[in-house]
């Protein structure tokens, strides 16, 4: 089992930027993939963006070229770095594990931070 806790959310002006951090303790050297995903009001939750162990990433097509994920694995930390912040941006971002566990793999998920841009 894992626990995360995400950290770095707040208010800000459209354009401006934030960097979100998500900090894993327990089992952390088991940890696959890390994601983050948002909750938009009236929208179901989103993929943002992922990161393998390894490094590879995958993000959502509305933040390409202005988000970026990086991981520390032996911190067992998750960054997303946002830039040119817009206003479709506001949600509330959740950290997100993967772990294996019984033949599957298993998710999971921080307490979330709220991310409000202004326009």
């Amino acid at each position: 089992q894992v626990q995360l806790v995400e950290s770095g959310g707040g208010l800000v002006q459209a354009g401006r930027s934030l960097r979100l951090s998500c900090a894993a303790s327990g089992s952390i050297s088991s940890i696959n993939v890390m994601g983050w995903y948002r909750d938009r009001p009236g929208r179901p939750r989103e993929l943002v963006a992922e990161i393998t162990r390894g490094g590879s990433t995958n993000y959502a097509d509305s933040v390409k070229g202005r988000f970026a994920i990086s991981r520390d694995n032996a911190k067992g930390t998750v960054y997303l770095q946002m830039n040119s912040l817009k206003p479709e941006d506001t949600a509330v971002y959740y950290c997100n594990a993967d772990l294996p566990q019984g033949g599957g793999w298993i998710g999971y998920w921080g307490q979330g931070t709220q991310v409000t841009v202004s326009s």
